[in-house]
C-alpha cells in the first residue's frame, strides 16, 4: 500500500499543495518551520481522521480560510482509491470516495493504513495514561474501522453521563438538608449505556494488547540491541483496567459488560459526590515496564526513545500481518536518536513499501532510506529527485 498522489488546499500552512509520491523512501527536507510536518500530518490525518499535533481540527485550516481539503490517492495492489475529506472547524467533517460523497468521514478509515512516529511519542513513555489511550485507540481503530464508532459512542455516553452525575450530585447534597430523595433511574439507564459501550471498546484493547505484546518485546530487542546482540532488559507492555485487580482481563464482552455494571453500582455514591465517572475504559492505562522496573520514572532518555520506537515498530508489523505493508512516516526523529538506534530504525524501516520522512537537513536520513527527496522551504514544495 502507499499514495500515490497528495493534494492539499488550505491545509495549515499551504494554500494549495500537488505532490506526487512512489513507493520506496521520500523524504521530506527543509529548516524547522518550513511545513515538512504538515505533509505527513495531513497523509496520517487522511487515514485516521485525527492529527498526531493537535487534539481539535480547527488549526489545520489555514488562517483566513473556512474549511480545509486533504485529497490522496491511495494504491493497494492493483487497484487505485481517491480519497477525499474536507474540514470545517465547528462542523461535522465531510468525505468522499472516489468522488462518491461517503454517508459519514469515518466511512474513509481503514481504506489509507498508516504507522507514525514523532518527537511526540517520547510521551508514550514518559506521559500521562491519556496518550498511552489514544495511541491504543488509534491503532484499534486503524486494525478495525469499526472501533471509529464504538469509540464515539463511547465518548458521547461518557459526556452524558458526567453530566448527569454532576446535576444528579447536586441534586442528591441538597436532598440530605432535607430537599427530598432526587430520582436516579435516569442514570441508570445510562450505567448500563457505560457498561455496553465500556466493554465493546474495552474487549477490543485487551485483544489488541495481548497481540500487540510480542511484537513490542521483539521491537525493543532490535531497536535495543547492544554489542552482544540482545537489549540489557526486556520490555513489556500490560493492559492496566479501572475494574481493579480483582477482575481477570476478558474479552468477552458480556463478562466485562456486567463487571462494568457492577463496579458502577458499588462506586456510585462517590461519583456522585465527585460528579464524573470513575471506572471505564477512559481510567485505564497501558504499563510499560523494562525487566522488573516501570518504564516510566527509571528508564533513561535512550531506553525511553526505545520503548517508544518499539511501540510503533510493533504497530508496523501488527498491521503488516494483516497483509498490506501500511505506510510508514518517520517525522524528525533520526536527529533525537544516537547513531545505533538510528541505524537500527533504518534497518528496520528500509523493507516498508512506502516511507515517508521529515528531517532539518539531509545529512540526518540515514544513507539506508536513500530515496527520493522533496524540499520544502517558505510554504513552497519542491521535488528534486
Amino acid at each position: 500500500m502507499y499514495i500515490s498522489h497528495l493534494s492539499l488546499a488550505d491545509y495549515r500552512s499551504y494554500v494549495s499543495v500537488e505532490l506526487p509520491l512512489d513507493p520506496g523512501v521520500t523524504a521530506f527536507v527543509g529548516p524547522n518551520g518550513q511545513g515538512k510536518t504538515n505533509l505527513v500530518e495531513a497523509v496520517g490525518y487522511l487515514a485516521t481522521l485525527t492529527s498526531h499535533r493537535v487534539a481539535h481540527d480547527a488549526p489545520l485550516v489555514r488562517m483566513g480560510a473556512s474549511l480545509a481539503v486533504i485529497r490522496g490517492n491511495v494504491v493497494r495492489g492493483d487497484r487505485s482509491t481517491l480519497l477525499e475529506v474536507e474540514i470545517t472547524p465547528g462542523k461535522a467533517n465531510r468525505a468522499r470516495i472516489n468522488r462518491s460523497p461517503a454517508t459519514t468521514a469515518r466511512d474513509i478509515v481503514g481504506v489509507l493504513r498508516t504507522v507514525l512516529f514523532a518527537p511526540e511519542d517520547l510521551a508514550l513513555v514518559k506521559g500521562d495514561p491519556q496518550g498511552r489511550r489514544r495511541f491504543l485507540d488509534d491503532l484499534l481503530v486503524v486494525r478495525s474501522p469499526r472501533y471509529a464508532a464504538v469509540r464515539s459512542d463511547y465518548d458521547r455516553v461518557l459526556k452524558q453521563r458526567n453530566a448527569l452525575l454532576k446535576s444528579a450530585g447536586a441534586a442528591v447534597r441538597a436532598s440530605r438538608g432535607g430537599s427530598g430523595v432526587p430520582d436516579l433511574r435516569t442514570l441508570d439507564v445510562w450505567d448500563s449505556h457505560l457498561a455496553r459501550t465500556g466493554a465493546e471498546l474495552l474487549a477490543g484493547r485487551l485483544e489488541l494488547v495481548s497481540d500487540l505484546a510480542p511484537l513490542v518485546a521483539k521491537a525493543y530487542d532490535a531497536v535495543a540491541a547492544t554489542e552482544g546482540g540482545h537489549a540489557d532488559s526486556a520490555a513489556r507492555i500490560e493492559y492496566k483496567s479501572s475494574l481493579g485487580a480483582d477482575v481477570e482481563p476478558s474479552s468477552d464482552r458480556e463478562l466485562l459488560s456486567a463487571a462494568l455494571l457492577d463496579t458502577t453500582g458499588r462506586i456510585r455514591r462517590d461519583e456522585l459526590d465527585r460528579g464524573v465517572s470513575l471506572v471505564g475504559p477512559h481510567r485505564d492505562d497501558l504499563a510499560l515496564s523494562l525487566g522488573p522496573l516501570p518504564a516510566k520514572g527509571y528508564a533513561s532518555h535512550g531506553e525511553s526513545w526505545s520503548f517508544a520506537l518499539a511501540l510503533r515498530l510493533a504497530s508496523y508489523e501488527l498491521l503488516r500481518a494483516a497483509g498490506d505493508d501500511p505506510v510508514l512516516i518517520l517525522d524528525d526523529v533520526f536527529a533525537e536518536l544516537d547513531v545505533q538506534r538510528r541505524n537500527r530504525l533504518a534497518e528496520l524501516a528500509g523493507s516498508a513499501e512506502q516511507v515517508l520522512v521529515t528531517a532539518a537537513v539531509a545529512a540526518d536520513v540515514p544513507e539506508l532510506l536513500s530515496g527520493a527527496r522533496v524540499d520544502v522551504m517558505g510554504g513552497e514544495v519542491r521535488r528534486i529527485r
